[in-house]
């Protein structure tokens, strides 16, 4: 067994197929296909299924993945240690992020990250809370930006405290107050934020007691906000997400705030990456320089 075989393997899971596998690793299909089929003969036990629907992983493939995942991964660390011993700063970031900070953030700490350490690779992961807890468990991402308080045991960062608000249609009858109360509200058809089991809107909700008319659960905050202008429903958003919204959206302060709180988690933030920290320094940095950081 050897490393380049892992690699191959662990990049047909994240592309999802032989091809698309090859055009990352500047490899030919067949040079790919052979070398996994040498590592499933090494191992005596398939990894991929492979079918007209393309490429998936065997029950044993996923029990192997991790610790593939978590190889390449020890491997990773000791090449950027021996390049930091050497005074250069190289190696890759795998990052895993919200949509909300991705519109917002991201862009900037960036720009920044990439002017400062330029032969540092970053790659992001976009998903939900739940995919973010599934990255961070098995290795994918170094890092994720979640939303706390978290359901996993992970060492956290705080951030920034990001404000929930009422989004109400056009000519909705609530829209001219200052604040809304959560009585007012609980009769209302509601269109739920679909984010996971970490999700602060279920939670406030839950506290609450409140039992609204749930009509649609969507993932998508842009679909929320278009349903919302329809007069479909109203929502609950955090502030941050609320980017170029349509005038005839009405956006109100709940009565007793509540907050979203965006932070970092990781599954050790003592041993991630050298370039991993060098990413998190930059992002405390350019956050606090824009007035995004709430947490020092």
């Amino acid at each position: 067994m050897s490393l380049p075989k892992y690699k191959i393997f662990s990049t047909i899971v994240e592309s999802g197929s032989l091809t698309k596998a090859a055009e990352k690793l500047n490899l030919t299909q067949s040079g790919v296909s052979y070398a996994v089929s040498t590592l499933e003969a090494e191992l005596g036990f398939a990894l991929l299924k492979r079918d007209r629907s393309g490429i998936s992983l065997t029950s044993n493939g996923e029990r192997i993945l991790k610790h593939v995942q978590r190889i390449l991964h020890e491997e990773a660390l000791l090449r950027q240690e021996t390049a930091a011993i050497k005074g250069f700063d190289t190696g890759t970031v795998r990052m895993g992020t919200l949509s909300s900070v991705s519109m917002q953030w991201l862009p900037g700490i960036l720009a920044q990250f990439n002017e400062k350490y330029p032969h540092i690779e970053v790659k992001t992961y976009l998903g939900c809370y739940d995919e973010m807890n599934d990255w961070i468990s098995n290795g994918t991402v170094d890092f994720g930006f979640v939303c706390l308080p978290i359901s996993k045991p992970f060492e956290t960062i705080p951030l920034k405290k990001d404000k929930l608000v009422v989004i109400l249609p056009p000519n909705h009858p609530l829209r001219h107050q200052k604040v809304i109360s959560y009585d007012q509200i609980k009769d209302e058809s509601f269109i739920m934020p679909q984010w996971g089991s970490d999700d602060n809107i279920r939670r406030l909700l839950n506290e609450h007691k409140l039992n609204l008319q749930v009509k649609y659960e969507l993932m998508e905050e842009r679909t929320i906000l278009a349903m919302v202008q329809k007069g479909l429903g109203i929502s609950i958003l955090p502030e941050l997400i609320l980017v170029n919204v349509p005038d005839n959206i009405h956006i109100v302060d709940l009565e007793e705030a509540d907050y979203r709180i965006i932070g970092i988690a990781a599954l050790s933030l003592k041993n991630i990456s050298p370039a991993a920290k060098k990413f998190l320094a930059c992002t405390r940095s350019w956050l606090r320089d824009n007035n995004y950081l709430d947490f020092e």
